[in-house]
């Protein structure tokens, strides 16, 4: 279920390792292909192709190539691993900061025009791994700026012999305006890239979300055409079987395997009528009604409903109100939220043991009313965590699926109101489902408690 710690929203996450590796793979290609122009460019226009006026310039130049060449078969090879994608993606955008840090220094130092190139690698980086690969980009770019400014001031590093002198400031007051000019550019791209790809990591979600829902819906319309079409045809039959059942078993006569397989046929049954309600609930929602609802009255209401059912009637499963005896008020849909707290126990008396209980508990905490159901089942695994508000997705053999799609979707058509649903797993000792209300204060508009919906009193018999 999943509110903090884990709501009923998709993975915002940036990316996965396939499509981290996807746009890596890109930018490696693209990189070399635009690093050969760039350094060919340098080499042949800015140096002049000269390789005997500008051996050492142009030696740096080609051995930046060469360096690029072979760090791009470094890349392919972690790439082709599948491994540390993330890490490599890092190293690249501190590497890519290095190479325009060679084309800076043989074309100008603090004056070149190459700097710029310090704020392409922010945007690289914002591409590959959002805004901390933006962040990164800038930090590193202009610390390796400011090392080679602080070289040439130092006279730690000095210019290329074969160039000129006065193509280079070398002094610190000299390098002021161009540290200044360099350090704002690179911060403000690296600021518009980080957020243009957090802006496009939110989209990216919603739009997903959108996605999930618009399949969702049309999943839902194709399920209710067909659960109006069944419900008629089947709950008239099943009526038929349940009141026939109960008249033959009443009958003189009966041997008790023969009341016994009366038992069973009017149990199956119910538990068949039990899921074409569902399907109708899931496949025809209905707008909540909110109002001051005392949900502390409402879930002693579906304990006492529960415990007549066989499991608990009879001592198998034992259900137990733990919450306070007084009136608690949130705002929700009464009907709908007694139907979410039914689905839940109903689902933890299907997943706990015999000799085991499930227990329903209010708490308030600020301006929020917690309602608890705590099972003392299997737990549920890591990978059925995200799934098992899907509809027909069940870990049980005999399981629809359908009672817990029930439950988040009328938790999200709650959603204005302030509800959520989380589930807190203690794996191998239980799980308990926590439905989160905005708290009422005042009495209630009318009592919650009254007049149970014959959906939720006529499967009080059901649960198994």
């Amino acid at each position: 279920m999943l509110a903090e710690p884990s709501r009923i929203e998709p993975d915002l996450g940036f990316e996965s390792d396939e499509r981290l590796a996807s746009r890596l793979s890109w930018m490696t290609g693209l990189r070399l292909g635009f690093l050969t122009l760039l350094l060919v460019a340098t080499a042949f226009f800015y140096l002049r192709g000269a390789l005997g006026v500008y051996p050492q310039s142009q030696g740096i130049v080609f051995a930046t190539i060469g360096a690029a060449f072979a760090l791009a078969a470094v890349y392919a090879t972690v790439l082709r691993s599948g491994k540390h994608l993330r890490r490599l993606a890092e190293v690249q955008i501190v590497l890519d900061q290095l190479t325009w840090t060679a084309i800076v220094y043989v074309s100008g130092g603090a004056t070149s025009g190459a700097t710029s190139f310090y704020g392409l690698t922010c945007l690289v980086g914002a591409i590959l791994i959002g805004l901390r690969g933006a962040a990164l980009a800038g930090i590193s770019g202009f610390g390796i700026f400011v090392v080679l400014c602080a070289g040439f001031a130092t006279d730690t590093i000095r210019p290329p012999r074969d160039q000129g002198a006065a193509n280079y400031i070398v002094s610190w007051d000299g390098m002021v305006y161009p540290l200044a000019v360099s350090a704002l550019g690179i911060v403000v791209v690296a600021l518009l890239a980080g957020y243009l790809a957090e802006r496009l990591r939110r989209t990216g979600g919603a739009l997903a979300e959108a996605n999930d829902r618009a399949l969702a819906a049309e999943r839902l319309a194709l399920l209710g055409r067909i659960a109006a079409g069944l419900a008629h045809e089947i709950r008239n039959p099943l009526g038929s079987i349940q009141g026939s059942i109960e008249m033959l078993r009443e009958a003189p006569g009966l041997s008790e395997d023969d009341r016994r397989l009366c038992d069973i046929v009017h149990r199956e049954a119910g538990r068949l009528n039990h899921l074409v309600s569902d399907m109708m609930d899931l496949a025809s929602p209905k707008k909540p009604e909110p109002e001051r609802v005392d949900v502390a009255a409402l879930a002693r209401e579906v304990v006492a409903l529960a415990s007549l059912s066989e499991r608990s009637g009879s001592g198998d499963v034992a259900v137990h109100y733990g919450g306070p005896e007084g009136a608690v008020y949130a705002r929700c849909d009464p009907a709908q939220m007694r139907q979410v707290l039914w689905n839940l126990v109903r689902n933890g008396v299907q997943a706990t043991g015999a000799g085991t209980s499930v227990t329903v508990s209010i708490a308030t905490a600020g301006e929020r009313v917690e309602m608890a159901v705590r099972d003392e089942g299997p737990g549920i695994a890591p990978d059925a965590a995200q799934k098992i508000f899907d509809a027909f997705y069940t870990t049980r053999a005999g399981g629809a699926g359908i009672g817990l799609a029930v439950v988040r979707r009328i938790i999200e058509d709650h959603r204005a109101l302030g509800a959520s649903i989380e589930v807190r797993d203690g794996t191998g000792s239980g799980a308990t489902f926590v439905v989160g209300l905005a708290r009422a204060n005042g009495p209630a508009k009318k009592d919650a408690d009254r007049d149970p919906p014959v959906a939720v009193a006529a499967n009080a018999g059901s649960l198994r």
